[in-house]
């Protein structure tokens, strides 16, 4: 999987560019705030939907316009595809694939594979239960497809069942409905929960090794599934200890007005030499063990799809040690990668393999 061309209008600080990339290494470089990220978060776009900085389709709107035009051309396997994205200010986001318009997000995954690699991305190990969350179902959802579409229905299912909670406290009679909504949130929520167990497990082995070849074997990485509740105690009937958890709380989450036990509460532990890494880590132990985890990401992704996919990394080899540094690059030179810095210099690839772009306030004045 290699992505040939990009194409912006009025997204971000770009008024209108057309990149062609190279299939192994795209540097792109120069000062802060001059536009290089958002190169990676179109094409982050293309592949997710969505971006990673924001939540607001309107945030990519460069200023004083009313519309933003992307357009992507990757080859896969000697055939091209083309990914278009559309937004206005008056309607709802549109997307295209080959030119025939695409309903849902959904029918967007899975043709464009990214793993992105930025600073924030240290907020997996930082932050709560959400962002682990948001690192799996990223994941996940390009490789499969039909997960991101239970997700959507997940949501829908618990916030009408939240709502119901809410009521019942004022009108008692209500409190019979709650068994339609029991129902969907735990066949939807089951399917969820054996995906993301599955995803950790699988994860953890390529993690585990990873991060044993970049610290000389000295530490031991791991990567737990943290469910609500234990799904997996022997029975077979995995329904059934929903069903009995949801009516042994029903008293409390009336009384709190939310659904307690669920997807939308699981974590993924990560443990590094059998401590927590967010409480007993130091940050170069906190930044390794996602640097292992994003490695993870893509041979995981190789191993379900049978393909590379593509890796932004956007600000981060400043962020390494040499060692770690080499032993990055020496890892991708399989995927084709989209790199984000400040200078070049620091660059001493094959340049036949290597295309450098330099941007300057939302244009390319240069590239090799």
């Amino acid at each position: 999987m290699q992505i040939k061309k990009l194409k912006l209008k009025n997204f971000r600080n770009y008024n209108s560019i057309n990149i062609e990339f190279r299939n192994a290494f795209n540097i792109i470089y120069g000062n802060n705030a001059q536009g290089k990220t958002n190169i990676i978060e179109s094409i982050f776009l293309c592949a997710s939907g969505r971006s990673h900085r924001t939540s607001k389709d309107n945030d990519l709107l460069k200023n004083g316009t009313a519309s933003f035009d992307i357009k992507l051309l990757l080859e896969k396997e000697g055939v091209q595809e083309e990914i278009q994205i559309t937004y206005n200010n008056e309607e709802r986001k549109k997307i295209r694939i080959n030119e025939i318009p695409v309903k849902k997000i959904g029918d967007l995954m899975g043709h464009l594979n990214a793993v992105i690699f930025s600073p924030e991305e240290l907020l997996i190990i930082k932050q709560g239960p959400a962002e682990r969350r948001r690192f799996a179902d990223i994941t996940l959802s390009q490789i499969r497809p039909s997960y991101f579409y239970d997700l959507q229905q997940y949501a829908k299912i618990l916030y009408q069942r939240n709502t119901l909670l809410k009521s019942i406290t004022s009108k008692r009679e209500l409190e019979n409905t709650l068994d339609v909504w029991d129902k969907h949130l735990v066949k939807t929520g089951l399917r969820i929960m054996k995906a993301r167990s599955d995803f950790v497990t699988k994860l953890d082995e390529f993690a585990k090794k990873r991060h044993s070849q970049l610290t000389n074997n000295e530490e031991n990485l791991k990567l737990k599934y943290s469910p609500s509740f234990d799904f997996r105690d022997g029975s077979d009937d995995v329904e059934n200890i929903f069903f009995k958890i949801l009516e042994k709380n029903r008293g409390r989450e009336i009384q709190k007005g939310i659904t307690i036990f669920g997807p939308h509460r699981d974590d993924i532990e990560i443990v590094l030499n059998g401590e927590s890494t967010k409480t007993y880590g130091s940050q170069g132990q906190q930044r390794t063990s996602v640097l292992s985890m994003k490695l993870a990401e893509i041979d995981l992704m190789k191993d379900e799809s049978g393909d590379y996919p593509v890796l932004l990394l956007d600000d981060v080899l400043s962020e390494l040690d040499d060692r770690r540094k080499e032993y990055l690059l020496e890892s991708i030179d399989s995927v084709q990668t989209f790199i984000t810095c400040t200078e070049r210099r620091f660059f001493h690839m094959n340049e036949k393999d290597t295309a450098f772009y330099c941007v300057e306030g939302g244009n390319i004045v240069n590239n090799k």
